[in-house]
């Protein structure tokens, strides 16, 4: 694997892959990489030939400049993991090389829709900034496709939504979330948990999988059925941000109609906020 640093050294590696009739995967990341990010590079590598990897911690999506501050930067042993993973580039540029006229002078992409209320509504411009970085690396890399996490359910929506509006000729893979045997979704903002309060956060992935029983047996008020998820959460020592459930295909507010779902969450713990969702089939 070569880590390149700069866009002129990407297209050029780039060029010679495509020259050489290469399908380009890409896996765009902010670092601090685990078995779920390992499991989209995996996915990469078998549905294509050349796999691109990105680290950018993006300032531009962080609403609080210290939690941008504290993100962790794990380089070498992102490196470490990617290598063994198979993983051809990894692409490392700095602020300088994704902003050289600062963020204020950045044209910017907003997602309409998919983006408002969940995290976008918790997290003002979050998802412009997300919209924004892809939409850049997306044409530096110029991939045939690229692999997100579903664990990011409102992000992946976001990225498909603004992938079909410009017409990019990329195609968008989610891969499932990869989670702990305890059910705990894996996350880099894992890392700011104790281990008691890491052994705590799997109670989210319980509450979700109690929650989508209730739907399968034909519970239908939502807001009372999120608002028992949200004050389940509270009694076990979370901070809930939202429980939502939602058209899984779309993010509108569920009907009664609907027979596929999901459940969204955020909720903090500690100094993490902590995410997740859980997609429910319900008999039309």
């Amino acid at each position: 694997m070569i880590t390149v640093n700069n866009l002129s050294e990407l297209r050029s590696v780039i060029a010679a892959a495509r020259q050489a009739g290469k399908r380009i995967g890409f896996v765009p990341t902010m670092g601090n990489l685990h078995n779920g990010h390992m499991r989209l590079v995996d996915t990469a590598r078998q549905h294509c030939d050349f796999v691109v990897a990105s680290i950018f911690v993006n300032p531009m999506q962080f609403n609080d400049p210290k939690d941008l501050e504290r993100y962790p930067r794990t380089l070498e042993a992102d490196q470490a993991l990617l290598s063994a993973h198979q993983c051809d580039v990894l692409f490392y540029p700095q602020v300088e090389e994704m902003y050289p006229l600062g963020m204020a002078l950045q044209s910017k992409v907003s997602v309409p829709d998919v983006s408002e209320g969940l995290c976008g509504g918790a997290r003002p411009g979050h998802f412009d900034g997300v919209a924004t970085v892809v939409t850049k690396l997306f044409n530096m890399v110029q991939p045939d496709q690229a692999f997100f996490g579903e664990k990011d359910y409102q992000q992946l929506a976001v990225i498909r939504k603004m992938v079909s509006d410009l017409c990019m000729n990329i195609t968008i893979t989610g891969v499932p979330t990869c989670r702990e045997e305890s059910g705990l979704a894996m996350s880099s903002r894992n890392g700011y948990l104790s281990p008691a309060e890491k052994q705590q956060a799997a109670f989210i992935y319980q509450m979700l999988c109690a929650l989508a029983q209730q739907l399968q047996k034909g519970a239908r008020n939502f807001p009372e059925l999120c608002q028992q998820a949200c004050d389940a959460l509270a009694a076990q020592g979370f901070r809930p941000d939202y429980v939502e459930i939602r058209n899984a295909a779309n993010l509108k507010p569920a009907s009664v109609h609907d027979t596929e779902l999901v459940i969204l969450t955020a909720a903090f713990l500690g100094n993490a906020r902590l995410i997740d969702n859980l997609v429910v089939a319900l008999n039309s």
